[in-house]
């Protein structure tokens, strides 16, 4: 028996009753459609969901700034100077309320108050508070940014919080934010991917997390709406180039070949997957033309090396990488996540910080100007925060210079700027230890739906059928659009 054989006798029931053909309703109905429906059926180029936007969008592109491992909030943009009277002393117990604690210090003997060490001010025409010691060039743009100081979530590790903040669920296999607004919204340039992801090498790797292709996938959606990956080191992406010998017409009639079989099976098998091969080869072969262009950064001029920094110039750097975002931008890509690992600071942190804003003060400066001279701020949401916060309590030893602070799941700040936010203000509050939340909470579900907003999608009414069920972003449990966060 040939294995094509096989693969039809040992489908599921799901997947016999899935396909098409084998439903007796869908063939009476392609009876009396004739080929019009099938090729409905098949088509796969052009919008996934032609009713989109559903309103007039704001936002026509995202740049996603994923700090990796929870920066500490009080330590950037939360600014709690009634701790400095708080040092060494005890987090009382009516603060804490008997909230779950991570195996990193539930066995700690005590909880002791480790005020910030850095230094505070007010920045911009908006007066916000934040640290403008470690974070100068960000201060300049602070009348632009809209700051979310009560996000909150239930992940209190890394694996679950990541996976939460990317997929709207704390299960892996589901598609991330990026994903579902690359299904949902046509693609800007057909010689480029929707949705690009670049990992960025923080300067200091003392405690890194571990990220994978999970946390850009397409989940359930169709396979072509994954995030694909642009190395720093080497050709962008692994054998975009021809080998010796291969010339771009005999490419051209090896696809050509290839996609004359993969059609063939997607017609006798009905694999969506199928489908998504033949676009992903074809999207390869136009990449070869656009990628070294895009990749080429010689022809950018000496202002664009003043805005971002001497970092840009190094391969696989946050400054870098930003610069890529705006070229990415630039050409029509709609969604580009960039990840910058080593904010997992449960000791030395006082050492290890510094380096780690520095890495990204100046290039999120640059690209948020550069987004501006170039007439792309106004649709371009950028996005930046990482999976949760930080604990007022020391990790470990304490002292005036030094300190560690485990995970914090109840409250937490993001930012975003561009892209029909709301620039210069500041929403939610946490109280005077930034543990708990005080005013105008926001949990991941509200901020993924007020992101969907922005790009004219109404997260109620955005769902893929899956399992028998409607699945959305934002899940089935409430989640509210914060209109306050609008421009």
């Amino acid at each position: 028996m040939s294995p094509f054989e096989e693969s039809q006798i040992i489908e599921t029931r799901r997947q016999f009753l899935s396909r098409g053909k084998n439903v007796l309703g869908f063939a009476a109905l392609s009876s009396l459609l004739g080929d019009s429906m099938l090729k409905g059926v098949a088509a796969a180029d052009g919008p996934a969901m032609p009713s989109l936007p559903h309103f007039a969008p704001k936002a026509k592109n995202i740049i996603y700034l994923h700090m990796v491992g929870g920066p500490s909030q009080m330590d950037l943009y939360d600014y709690k100077p009634k701790m400095q009277e708080m040092y060494d002393k005890d987090l009382p117990e009516s603060i804490r309320k008997g909230q779950r604690l991570t195996t990193m210090t539930s066995g700690q003997a005590r909880f002791p108050v480790a005020p910030s060490a850095f230094k505070f001010s007010q920045a911009g025409k908006s007066g916000l508070w934040m640290n403008t010691q470690l974070l100068p060039y960000t201060a300049q743009c602070v009348d632009d940014i809209c700051f979310v100081r009560s996000m909150h979530t239930e992940a209190i590790n890394h694996e679950p919080a990541i996976v939460a903040l990317q997929t709207g669920n704390m299960n892996t296999g589901r598609p991330c934010m990026c994903s579902w607004a690359s299904y949902g919204l046509v693609s800007l340039n057909k010689n480029l991917p929707t949705f690009v992801v670049l990992v960025a090498t923080p300067t200091n790797r003392e405690q890194e997390q571990a990220i994978s292709a999970r946390l850009w996938s397409a989940g359930y959606l169709p396979g072509q709406h994954a995030g694909v990956p642009f190395r720093s080191q080497g050709d962008p992406i692994l054998f975009i180039n021809n080998p010796p010998g291969v010339s771009s017409q005999t490419r051209r009639k090896m696809l050509d070949g290839l996609n004359a079989l993969n059609e063939m099976n997607y017609k006798a098998m009905g694999d969506t997957e199928t489908q998504t091969r033949i676009q992903q080869y074809e999207m390869a072969f136009r990449m070869q033309a656009s990628v070294p262009e895009l990749s080429d950064l010689s022809k950018e001029g000496d202002n664009t090396w003043k805005l971002y920094g001497d970092e840009a110039k190094k391969p696989g750097s946050f400054a870098n990488s930003a610069l890529m975002a705006r070229r990415l931008v630039e050409r029509g890509v709609r969604f580009v996540q960039i990840y910058h690992n080593n904010w997992d600071h449960h000791g030395n942190l006082t050492g290890r910080m510094p380096s780690q804003c520095k890495d990204i003060d100046q290039a999120t400066y640059g690209l948020i100007n550069d987004l501006k001279a170039r007439g792309l701020f106004d649709e371009t949401l950028i996005i930046w925060g990482g999976e949760f916060g930080r604990t007022i309590y020391s990790q470990g030893g304490l002292s005036t210079t030094n300190y560690g602070r485990d995970h914090h799941p109840r409250c937490f700040t993001m930012w975003m700027v561009g892209g029909g936010s709301k620039g210069g203000t500041v929403y939610g509050e946490t109280d005077e230890f930034s543990y708990n939340i005080v005013e105008n909470p926001v949990h991941v579900r509200d901020f993924h739906a007020t992101v969907l907003h922005l790009l004219g999608i109404d997260h109620e009414r955005f769902t893929y059928k899956f399992q028998g069920l409607d699945q959305k972003l934002t899940g089935v449990e409430p989640a509210q659009v914060i209109k306050a966060l609008l421009a």
